[in-house]
């Protein structure tokens, strides 16, 4: 990867009419077309945060996707632009803290601002509106330059590993036989 396709936390998104709002279920088929985009394929390889060297097939799955939606103190945020999904994320409470994860940001948009705006409201729900004090993620920890983007906004690696799901298509098929999560966690309060 070249440094020079890595986010530059400075930049903002250039248009101030882009706005944030929570995804409803006529949304799905655009956030998995976004997700898809964002970490698999050829499409991806545009942006830096491409997983296509590692999986292929499905980043989400419509039905789970549906699921978070619906279900109480969960949300996927979508951020838009002139009618235009640039972004989104989930953010939901899982065993007492917040839980990111499904976060995408559209190749050509990448390094804009973008993320650090929707990470940022993920975090502000999590504290805010549910009054939680820490957020948590996983992330495939061959991840470096990813996990080193949430390092500099304060998250810390914890040491804890989870299996990947392998064998289960649904969150994709990998291409090799060392995946595995890291839980990085960051203290809200």
């Amino acid at each position: 990867m070249s440094e020079s396709r890595i986010p530059n936390p400075e930049s903002r998104p250039s248009s101030p009419e882009s706005r944030l709002r929570a995804a409803e279920e006529r949304d799905i088929p655009a956030i998995v077309a976004l997700v898809t985009s964002a970490y698999r394929g050829e499409s991806s390889r545009v942006g830096w945060t491409t997983e296509a060297d590692l999986l292929d097939g499905n980043r989400v799955d419509p039905e789970l996707l549906r699921a978070d939606i619906l279900r109480p103190r969960s949300r996927v945020l979508l951020l838009e632009d002139q009618g235009r999904l640039l972004a989104c994320a989930h953010v939901a409470e899982e065993d007492g803290a917040g839980y990111f994860g499904m976060f995408a940001v559209l190749p050509t948009a990448q390094g804009r601002g973008i993320g650090d705006r929707v990470l940022a409201e993920a975090e502000r729900v999590a504290r805010e509106d549910w009054g939680l004090e820490q957020m948590r993620m996983t992330v495939i920890d061959l991840r470096s330059e990813l996990i080193a983007w949430y390092q500099r906004r304060g998250y810390v690696r914890t040491g804890v590993l989870k299996p990947f799901p392998y064998g289960d298509e649904r969150f994709g098929r990998p291409r090799r036989d060392d995946l595995r999560f890291e839980v990085l966690e960051k203290a809200l309060a």
